[in-house]
């Protein structure tokens, strides 16, 4: 349908209906191409006056911001204190903020009191000085009105900034109710204790046929084995308890499961060694590096780790759960790089590498999240090739022990995407 807006050419419009099928067809052709030429017309036009004025640019893209799902997200209200907070919906840096500040206005009213006390046994004590020279002042004219001293100022911090530049995670924040019931997840309080290094172990459920994409993972997670399960008719079933037991008295730090249904992965199983936590993903992308286009090899290169969009503390519990999976020094001379972008509860999993190489004449300069070009790096441009697999997660249960059902403290709910713009990550 015509836009009002537009003013479509008088050749492009029949003044009647017709039931000729070739005449609406040429019909919606020269409305097409009507409209296309409206819109090119506008825009050349805006071109021409934007600049001249480039404060109307500016102006027009600082208005049209799109109103995606992220930018309406809505956060739940929280009068009082929610513990760990892996059951609600909310900013765990705003969070942790409104806490430092309760804390110091506390501290400011206690010091408030403490002069306001001070003050009131100095003005006792100069109204009874006073009193002891009353008779001998009694020949004085008028009377004089003592003036109580003036409350000290409130001295008020300036708060930190409540946004980001960037949608990194910020790992530095620790939450004391979720670092004390999963101290494992969480890095030591004392600088001088050094984590342990990942080692992992990967295996698939029973009667898998998934070897060929376990075996994948291995290329995604340094210092990671994988040891099939046996589907032997004669040979013993190990439970994922009896699994996890062997791998703790090998020093692996996690155990990774990849289920399968109709030889298709479906659901990825991360327990942290010895005690836990488990957390449950369900898969719904699989797509192997060579199936690609323009796909890389990968190497043995430690990569680097990248986690944007973790907000919650659910979301801070599950980011430092793969942060527990990459060693913490990467091999910068490996140019790789494995990106965990949560949105809108979805994780997405890529491995890339990248190449630093100059501008080209027909390309844009680098731009900041404010959109202003970065200082210093005009005549740089990156280059992305992706090495795969490439995989899209989303969280459906997280359970305190080894085995799945036990100590469940978070699972996933059908009605919880009835409010579209409320996300659990």
């Amino acid at each position: 349908m015509v836009s009002k807006k537009q003013k479509l050419s008088p050749k492009a419009c029949l003044p009647f209906k017709t039931a000729n099928k070739f005449k609406r067809q040429d019909l919606h052709v020269k409305q097409k191409k009507a409209r296309e030429n409206t819109k090119r017309d506008d825009r050349l036009r805006r071109r021409r006056e934007e600049d001249k004025n480039p404060g109307q640019r500016e102006e027009r893209i600082n208005k049209n911001i799109p109103a995606t799902l992220d930018r309406k997200r809505v956060f739940d209200e929280i009068d009082q204190d929610v513990g760990d907070g892996l059951g609600v919906s909310v900013d765990a840096e705003k969070l942790e903020r409104l806490k430092r500040q309760r804390i110091e206005q506390e501290a400011n009213d206690i010091e408030e009191d403490d002069n306001a006390s001070v003050a009131k046994d100095d003005i006792e004590d100069d109204r009874d000085s006073m009193l002891s020279f009353a008779d001998d002042d009694s020949d004085d004219q008028g009377d004089t009105s003592t003036r109580a001293p003036k409350s000290p100022e409130n001295l008020i911090k300036r708060a930190t900034s409540p946004t980001f530049s960037t949608t990194s995670t910020n790992l530095d924040l620790n939450p004391s109710a979720l670092a004390a019931r999963f101290p494992t997840l969480f890095p030591p309080s004392d600088p001088t204790i050094c984590p342990p290094i990942p080692k992992i172990l990967i295996t698939t459920s029973l009667n898998s046929t998934l070897f060929e994409q376990a075996n994948l993972l291995t290329t995604v997670f340094p210092n990671s084995v994988f040891v099939p399960r046996s589907n032997h008719r004669y040979g013993h079933k190990f439970s994922i308890k009896e699994i996890a037991s062997f791998a703790t008295n090998r020093n692996y730090t996690s155990l990774v499961v990849l289920k399968e249904d109709s030889k298709k992965p479906t659901g990825l199983s991360v327990i942290h060694l010895p005690t836990g936590p488990s957390f449950h993903f369900s898969i719904s992308t699989w797509v192997a590096g060579k199936r690609l286009p323009g796909h890389g090899n990968p190497t043995d290169h430690i990569p680097e780790l990248m986690l944007n969009n973790f907000r919650t503390p659910l979301g801070l519990l599950t980011a430092h759960l793969f942060r527990s999976l990459f060693p913490p020094q990467p091999d910068i001379i490996g140019r790789q790089v494995i990106a965990i972008h949560n949105q809108r509860d979805y994780i997405f999993l890529r491995k890339m590498r990248y190449v630093f190489r100059e501008k080209r004449e027909t390309e844009k300069s680098v731009v900041g999240p404010d959109g202003k070009v970065v200082q210093g790096a005009e005549g740089i441009r990156t280059g992305l090739q992706e090495l795969g697999p490439r995989i899209t997660l989303k969280l459906r249960r997280v359970d305190t022990g080894v085995q799945a059902g036990r100590g469940e403290v978070w699972k996933w709910k059908a009605g919880d995407e009835k409010v579209r713009t409320r996300f659990a990550l």
